[in-house]
């Protein structure tokens, strides 16, 4: 199949090009590079540079990808930030959206796996979190993902458009040529490993009040890679109905358990220093995947933390400089 990946040189897109390509899609990488960059699209694979925003552009893009299908990426998808600068938020993850579907109605482009997010549930009433749970989003950018997955709804019933909403919980990991550079970094794994190294800021832990066993939040961790095959297994049982799936590993792990077993893998001590809650965290985000799990096959295949943390550590020690050296 043609696809066009939007955000796929980026962190998860570029993961996503990858196991597109190994399990023989033909791939076109749309990315604006603002965030992502050039050394994480696999050689010999098209970018075209560009903003969803601009809709001749992505237009242009859908034609000549002569795309079949569109996997979109593309946002920005910081929590804090989207408090503090909520119209950026929607300007770019919704305008962004709203600007691709409409490229791909005109250009008749019928398919789309929608990169979703956790953040749409909100403080949830219980863990682990299936996806017919109140979506109560308490920030911007959860807000700006949720709109979408109810507009692809519309189009799906309206247009016939074939769809799919992926909900990550926390992305992590490396795969051998590609992993996590973003400029801040602002993930707590890959900054753990800069402090490993050296290389970044102080860490911060962000708040040791939260109703969990250590008083810090807890995150269910999903490998790269294994967010990168849900998109191609979605890929191939899309509908006009439309599917939501969560991805995460269904355990969680406090910020506190992340770095011990960060000092246990990198064999070096990693400071810290305590900061307020950030507003729009909740205290504990864990996933049920039970349904990908039943309806397409998909299971993590690297479902422990120090897998994950091995992965990403060997990336960063190949390269401490990111993409950019």
């Amino acid at each position: 199949m043609n696809v066009l990946v939007t955000g796929g040189a980026g962190y998860i897109g570029s993961a996503v090009v990858r196991v597109l390509l190994r399990e023989g899609h033909e791939v076109v990488v749309f990315d604006s590079l603002v965030t992502g960059h050039r050394a994480a699209v696999p050689r010999g694979v098209r970018l075209v540079e560009g903003d969803t925003r601009d809709g001749a552009a992505v237009r242009a893009a859908l034609r000549g990808a002569k795309a079949e299908a569109v996997v979109h990426l593309a946002a920005i998808s910081q929590v804090g930030a989207s408090v503090l600068d909520p119209r950026a938020y929607f300007d770019n993850n919704v305008g962004g959206a709203l600007s691709l579907l409409a490229a791909m109605l005109d250009e008749q482009v019928g398919r789309i796996v929608f990169s979703s997010t956790a953040a749409v549930y909100g403080e949830p009433e219980s863990c682990p979190i299936p996806e017919d749970a109140p979506t109560r989003p308490v920030s911007p950018y959860g807000d700006s993902k949720r709109m979408i997955e109810t507009v692809l709804g519309r189009y799906g019933a309206a247009y016939g458009l074939r769809h799919a909403s992926l909900r990550y919980f926390n992305a992590a990991g490396a795969m051998s040529d590609a992993g996590e550079d973003h400029r801040p970094e602002t993930h707590l794994i890959p900054r753990i490993f800069q402090s490993a190294l050296g290389s970044g800021p102080e860490l911060t832990v962000f708040g040791r009040d939260y109703p969990t066993p250590d008083g810090t939040c807890i995150r269910d961790y999903v490998h790269v890679e294994d967010l990168a095959r849900a998109h191609t297994l979605a890929l191939s049982a899309l509908s006009a109905e439309g599917r939501v799936y969560n991805l995460g590993c269904g355990g969680g792990f406090s910020v506190e358990e992340v770095l011990v077993a960060a000092r246990r893998v990198t064999g070096r001590p990693i400071p810290v220093r305590e900061g307020p809650r950030r507003e729009g965290d909740p205290a504990v985000l864990v996933a049920s995947s039970a349904r990908i799990a039943a309806e397409l096959g998909w299971a993590p295949e690297h479902p422990g933390l120090d897998g994950i943390l091995d992965s990403a550590w060997a990336w960063m020690q190949r390269n401490p400089g990111g993409y950019r050296g």
